[in-house]
């Protein structure tokens, strides 16, 4: 497996975009620590974010988890660049050639994809523990470490995302087109979610039920928005006299859910390669 990984990362490594991506990634992530400097004045109004409970544990493991999820585009573009430059270059072949089985280069694709997942994972996880104790008004070790599942969704997330860019790199062949098709497929979950909800069920909530098994709606259902459990937006809510009761939990299901796509995605990878007359 160590060898296997070795392959992978001197292959990114070597190839300037996907370096250049990789670290711009990281920097990003490094980047919701400026969250806390933001402030807003607007006449009377006085916004500070770091004031208005963002980073008090345990919400923070919400909050940074959530915002940092957003950023795993770079690291796709990555994952499907480092497909298709396989068979731009040739060296899927060539490691065939030199004694690599397909069973061993989707494990190879797959161990690169879990260590991005975890190395994000362990960078969100210090970055917002050096925030929370810095900002947080309760620093209690219990309250610390709660709500610490967020992280496990964000890390089952970011793999289950991964593998699906790996599965599209390797179904397409074309960095530009798997994108592509990453978007059509969610212009397509969009679709069939509103016709679920406005034509099919339109008084009913079955349709959040049918939709949680599609691949892009899963990885969404694993850390949904936090921005509603601030105090403040809730107070706002109540004075408008809308009632929130949305479900902000990490829940089993979804987790399985996604574990289920990562494994299929990660399957049908290898079935399309194995097929494939390279």
């Amino acid at each position: 497996m160590k060898r296997l990984l070795s392959i992978e990362l001197q292959k990114i490594w070597k190839n300037k975009a996907s370096r250049v991506l990789t670290l711009t990634y990281f920097v990003l992530l490094s980047f919701i620590a400026l969250i806390a400097s933001v402030k807003f004045d607007i006449g009377p109004f006085k916004f500070h974010f770091a004031e208005m409970g963002i980073f008090n544990f345990p919400f923070i493991w919400h909050f940074n988890t959530y915002v940092a999820a957003w950023l795993k585009f770079f690291l796709a573009i990555v994952i499907v660049s480092m497909m298709a430059n396989e068979y731009s270059y040739g060296t899927l072949k060539q490691n065939l050639i030199d004694g690599l089985s397909k069973k061993e280069f989707i494990l190879s694709k797959f161990l690169t994809v879990a260590l991005f997942s975890f190395c994000s994972t362990v960078f969100v996880f210090v970055m917002s523990l050096l925030l929370g104790l810095i900002f947080s008004s309760y620093t209690e070790f219990g309250i610390i470490f709660t709500d610490l599942e967020y992280l496990l969704a964000f890390f089952v997330k970011l793999t289950c995302f991964f593998t699906f860019c790996l599965f599209l790199g390797i179904l397409v062949k074309r960095s530009a087109f798997a994108l592509g098709f990453l978007l059509v497929w969610s212009i397509i979950e969009g679709i069939i979610a509103g016709l679920l909800k406005f034509q099919v069920f339109p008084d009913s909530d079955i349709y959040t039920r049918i939709m949680q098994f599609f691949p892009l709606e899963a990885m969404s259902n694993l850390i949904v928005e936090p921005f509603t459990r601030l105090s403040l937006i809730k107070t706002i809510g109540t004075q408008m006299g809308v009632e929130n009761v949305k479900d902000y939990d990490v829940h089993p299901l979804s987790i399985l859910i996604a574990l289920g796509w990562t494994f299929l995605f990660v399957y049908f990878s290898y079935k399309i390669l194995k097929n494939r007359d390279l």
